[in-house]
C-alpha cells in the first residue's frame, strides 16, 4: 500500500510539473496569439486604411 502512494504521489507531482512548466505557457501563447489575431481581424474588416 506503502509503494503504491509512492508512485501515485511521484505520478502527481510530474503531472503538476508538466502542466505548470509546459502547458501554462503554451496557453498563455494561444490565448495572446488569439486576441492579436482578432484585433488584426477586426481591423481589416470595419478598420479601413488610414486616414491622413
Amino acid at each position: 500500500m506503502e509503494e503504491k502512494d509512492k508512485i501515485r504521489k511521484s505520478e502527481e507531482l510530474r503531472s503538476f510539473l508538466f502542466l505548470t512548466v509546459v502547458m501554462v505557457p503554451v496557453l498563455t501563447v494561444m490565448i495572446i496569439a488569439t486576441y492579436g489575431f482578432a484585433v488584426w481581424f477586426y481591423q481589416m474588416l470595419f478598420g479601413g486604411p488610414p486616414h491622413h
